[in-house]
């Protein structure tokens, strides 16, 4: 569901995730606004049927839900262009299925068939997809941000003109691993943007109990890093920002830095009740500032009628549907599977 390029006519927004906000954000043509709609709507529709899937029994181990947070990867992937690289975490399910991996592979994965991403061996933490460029959700946390720093190194080896997005959390951030890949990322100009989600709370901890910096977009400066504050939770927001920090990495001056403000709505996994926060708090957000819910004001303004996004929503849940019914009814792998695939 790639969405088309941005118009240059400009409108002005409101701060909003309590940080700074662009003034001036490009609108969306109707068709990239449809399209980010599209793309919004069915990670959170999956990661919805996930959760049930997982209350139900259906998926084991560990399972990090991406409801709220879609704004950040649907935008940062509109700045994107064919060969680009991402990594993540392990809140992973969104930036999946915006780099365009299927439905039904990715529920398959996280049920532990033999259909999954890395064929049901894997889980909701560890998936891939070459094909799509996406090197995978990582469970160790920061992990990814120094694999995400080889991959650049390998691209400003190549000189393929690729950047790569590598995603982590504001707890992520002060993993020491971090900044050694800022310092080598800088030494060597290498082309990646560090895309930290900052959705204000490591686990259960608020980032102004764990962070002495709370300013992530900061964190590069020892390092002559740029960096930018945007709202997470506008699409176009996250896309100019985007744009903005892949041309700087594609032009050769090294890394960019993008803090993501944004929210989850759910615990940090699917056992955490999140009793350190209020419901208050989380409403307030949902009810504000949900980007799925900005969306769909816009395109109703847009010659857009209800029962126009009804059709699209019963569209997304038959494709969500039909990939919770293919991940309970395809097959476990084969005991023999227990032995490929491990290096030794």
């Amino acid at each position: 569901m790639a969405a088309p390029k941005k118009s240059a006519a400009k409108e002005t927004t409101q701060d909003k995730a309590g940080g700074a906000s662009p003034s001036n954000v490009p609108p969306f043509t109707k068709e990239q606004e449809l399209g980010a709609f599209l793309e919004m709507l069915l990670i959170r529709r999956f990661e919805e049927k996930a959760g049930q899937l997982y209350g139900m029994g259906a998926i084991g181990g560990f399972c990090h839900l991406y409801i709220g947070q879609e704004a950040v990867v649907v935008g940062m992937q509109m700045a994107l262009r064919e060969g680009d690289q991402v990594i993540t975490g392990y809140r992973d399910h969104g930036h999946m299925l915006a780099c365009g991996m299927e439905a039904n592979g990715v529920m398959a994965e996280l049920t532990g068939r033999r259909g999954g991403y890395s064929k049901g061996k894997g889980g909701s933490m560890h998936m891939f997809s070459r094909e799509k460029s996406f090197f995978g959700g990582h469970g160790i946390v920061g992990a990814q941000v120094s694999l995400g720093t080889g991959i650049a190194f390998a691209n400003r080896y190549r000189g393929d003109g690729r950047v790569c997005l590598a995603y982590f959390g504001d707890g992520a951030a002060n993993q020491g691993q971090v900044y050694e890949s800022f310092n080598m990322a800088e030494l060597w100009k290498l082309p990646v943007v560090y895309v930290i989600e900052n959705n204000r709370y490591a686990m259960g901890t608020s980032v102004t109990r764990s962070s002495a910096q709370t300013d992530f977009s900061k964190r590069g400066v020892s390092f002559n890093i740029p960096g930018e504050q945007v709202d997470g939770m506008d699409v176009r927001a996250v896309k100019a920002a985007g744009d903005k920090a892949v041309a700087h990495c594609r032009a050769g001056n090294g890394p960019f830095i993008l803090e993501m403000q944004t929210y989850r709505y759910r615990g940090h996994s699917m056992s955490d009740p999140a009793k350190y926060r209020s419901r208050e708090e989380v409403d307030k957000i949902r009810n504000d500032q949900d980007p799925i819910e900005q969306v769909r004001k816009r395109l109703l303004g847009l010659d857009m009628t209800e029962d126009d996004l009804k059709a699209i929503d019963a569209e997304v849940r038959k494709v969500v549907n039909e990939s919770a019914d293919f991940a309970q009814h395809d097959l476990e792998p084969d005991p023999s599977e227990l032995y490929t695939d491990v290096y030794r």
